[in-house]
């Protein structure tokens, strides 16, 4: 029997959140087209508990900024199976991890942070990110073609702007790439992703400390003379590299895959530099890489959209299908560089939208810009049906992108 609504409209019950892609660029249509019947869905989550699912644009901006939903993880469920996440659900959020916090504890970390990511201190790093990314590009005008642009340059180029930022090491870097991406793999066990974070939080611990001994001009360095723990410093650290560098990694390779593939567009930002702002804000929409939604529970008896949502109910916000809301995105499938509505909930709304956000629309700016001007005949070197598509994370992406030029 279909559920309905206060008003006796009657709404699909999902089985299970939708997940095939027809496309490698746009989301499931199952998903997105799921606003054609409301804006809101009853979701069975895979512990059979019945929840909702929340696709329309309007909705997902007031859930997300919903007081009376909370963003605890002892209270989360996940619309999907991912077994590496069980040692982290149900539990209190990990020391730092102030994503998995409501007020007044995420307040307090947020407050501490937010200066480090304001338009001066970015305008400040502005010339080092184009400094990452030229060495990069000219790195690879030295290796023959063809190149992974994963490996090349996606990886490495956000893996290094976040750790001069934090101030990790380089001896560093390849171990917390590493880690990072087991903790948020979909097919990494429990046991897997528990090891991936044990050993993250102790290798940050380990330089925390060493920053508390000798600071230096690094945020971490800032965050051990503030009134953190080391266990908060650290966690806040790998909270940090992980989001800032996850992200950022797939929306570069992702985005240049897109463009590659529409030879329109990419013509007309290679053209018209003054694009790249709103090319930006639009291949965040189209892509959404955030793919299976962010994962919200009512505190308290609520009406959404005409329907009655208890206290404990788990509630999904779906990014992608939000940001393929033709009440929101005229022409929603279709990818237009000079879209000028922006409103894309890529890095979420509200008090857990994105702290990074401007860095990493900072750092996707310069390094499409600079790869299409610096690599004017970057194509790519296998079919586009060749490209292997990282279904199988979080993040979605590709997992490797070879280009030739």
């Amino acid at each position: 029997m279909r559920p309905t609504t206060s008003e006796g409209r009657r709404r699909p019950l999902l089985t299970a959140l939708p997940t095939l892609r027809t496309d490698p660029f746009t989301p499931p249509v199952d998903l997105y087209r799921l606003n054609e019947e409301g804006p809101l869905h009853r979701l069975v989550y895979p512990d059979g508990h019945m929840g909702w699912l929340v696709t329309g644009h309007a909705l997902s901006r007031s859930v997300l900024a919903d007081r009376r939903v909370t963003a605890r993880s002892e209270t989360r469920r996940l619309p999907i199976r991912r077994p590496g996440a069980d040692p982290f659900l149900g539990t209190p959020a990990l020391p730092g991890w102030f994503v998995d916090m409501d007020p007044p504890q995420h307040t307090r970390f947020r407050r501490l942070l937010a200066g480090h990511f304001s338009a001066r201190r970015l305008n400040s790093l502005r010339c080092r990110v184009q400094e990452i990314v030229d060495a990069h590009i000219a790195t690879m005008h030295h290796t023959s073609a063809p190149v992974d642009l994963v490996a090349a340059f996606a990886v490495p180029v956000p893996s290094l702007v976040i750790c001069e930022l934090l101030g990790i090491p380089p001896l560093f870097h390849a171990a917390f790439q590493h880690h990072s991406a087991t903790v948020f793999s979909l097919t990494a066990s429990a046991q897997e992703s528990a090891a991936a974070m044990s050993a993250l939080s102790d290798r940050m611990t380990e330089i925390v400390r060493g920053k508390r001994r000798h600071p230096e001009d690094d945020l971490l360095s800032r965050l051990t003379a503030s009134d953190l723990s080391d266990e908060e410093a650290a966690g806040t650290g790998v909270f940090l590299f992980a989001a800032g560098h996850e992200t950022v990694s797939s929306m570069i390779a992702l985005g240049v895959f897109a463009l590659l593939c529409h030879t329109e567009q990419r013509n007309a930002l290679q053209r018209d530099p003054d694009l790249a702002d709103s090319a930006v804000e639009e291949l965040l929409r189209y892509l959404t890489i955030f793919q299976f939604g962010v994962p919200r529970t009512a505190l308290e008896d609520i009406h959404l959209a005409g329907e009655s949502i208890t206290a404990g109910d788990s509630i999904t916000v779906s990014l992608p299908a939000a940001n393929y809301d033709r009440a929101q995105f005229a022409h929603e499938h279709t990818m237009k560089l000079d879209r000028t509505n922006s409103g894309n909930l890529a890095f979420g709304h509200g008090l857990h939208r994105c702290l990074g956000h401007a860095l990493a629309r900072l750092e996707l700016r310069i390094a499409y810009t600079a790869l299409l001007h610096q690599l004017p005949g970057l194509r790519l070197a296998v079919p586009a049906r060749d490209v292997r598509l990282a279904h199988e994370s979080g993040f979605y992406g590709v997992h490797s992108l070879p280009v030739t030029w």
